[in-house]
């Protein structure tokens, strides 16, 4: 497995850890043990990734151009002044907010390595989606990477801090796009949102729905995209904007988007499925994390799954 150090890297990690804070890590990075019978075993291939991103990570204190800077790592390796007293200010949380950046930054096969001066512990965190090939070649961030990083960053937030597979559509920086197969696409089968925005410059993340809204008696796991309105609130920072057919466009029959306009700003965005099994209903005799007891039928009061409410 090919290893690489880039440059730009404190500026992308300031920023992503406003989407890192409040959500946990994925199950194959580390996953706590009161979450790991929660966590999916899944092929990570193409574009299929697990998400657990908390929003507690994604304030604006977070990830900033301070972190992804020629500061941060390079191509000759850690700048150990810049990144590591970034990294040291919270180390469990900036592990797991690597974890993602790497993810979404670097290609497959590939990983970025970081041994800490202060405690001599090493950290290797794995590539999967490679969005970012400039960054990741010792080029300072530009714009576009700003864009399409935030916007994976934000389709991996999960506000119930658990691991659920999706797939990730979508293109990196120079127009490639993210491998898919047919079998992706039917498997993955429930149409979910569309993710998008600029850590860096402070206009924020935004996700739009693609699906359709969920059911009273329905929940999900990921449910930032596909609640009803008036329970967006709590998925905040990442705000909910509307349905992604009136923000983008996509190119033919694309299963993805490939931009989204919002206030006068057009972004590179990410696209994300679902399986129709990540969506829950109240009545099909198990207790969901998503669900409460009750006396009703609804997500919210569902007396058949959680029992009524002592």
């Amino acid at each position: 497995m090919k290893k690489i150090q880039w440059r730009g890297t404190v500026e992308l990690l300031l920023a992503a850890q406003v989407l890192a804070v409040g959500c946990g890590p994925t199950q194959e990075f580390h996953a706590p043990p009161a979450l790991a019978s929660q966590t999916h075993e899944i092929r990570i291939a193409n574009g299929l990734s697990t998400n657990g991103l908390s929003t507690n990570g994604l304030s604006t204190n977070g990830l900033s151009t301070n972190g992804l800077s020629t500061n941060g790592l390079s191509t000759n390796g850690v700048n150990t002044a810049a990144f590591a007293t970034w990294f040291q200010q919270d180390r469990e949380l900036n592990d797991t907010l690597m974890q993602y950046v790497v993810r979404c930054g670097v290609p497959n096969g590939q990983s970025v390595s970081y041994t800490d001066p202060s405690t001599a512990q090493s950290y290797t965190w794995q590539g999967l989606l490679g969005l970012t090939p400039g960054w990741v070649g010792g080029a300072p961030v530009t714009q576009a990477e700003q864009q399409v990083m935030t916007a994976c960053l934000a389709a991996h937030v999960n506000k119930y801090e658990m691991s659920v597979p999706l797939s990730v559509l979508g293109r990196n920086t120079v127009g490639e796009e993210i491998e898919y197969s047919q079998q992706e696409l039917e498997t993955y089968s429930r149409t979910e949102g569309c993710f998008f925005g600029n850590l860096f410059t402070g206009e924020g993340f935004f996700v739009g729905r693609e699906g359709s809204v969920l059911e009273d008696a329905e929940s999900s796991l990921r449910a930032c995209a596909l609640m009803p309105n008036t329970t967006k609130s709590e998925c905040d920072p990442v705000a909910y904007v509307g349905t992604c057919e009136s923000l983008c466009t996509r190119e033919g029959t694309q299963p993805y988007y490939t931009s989204c306009t919002l206030n006068g700003h057009t972004y590179l965005p990410i696209t994300t499925r679902l399986m129709p099994e990540q969506v829950y209903r109240c009545g099909d005799g198990v207790c969901q994390w998503t669900e409460q007891c009750g006396s009703g039928t609804t997500r919210d009061s569902c007396a058949a799954d959680c029992g009524t409410c002592s």
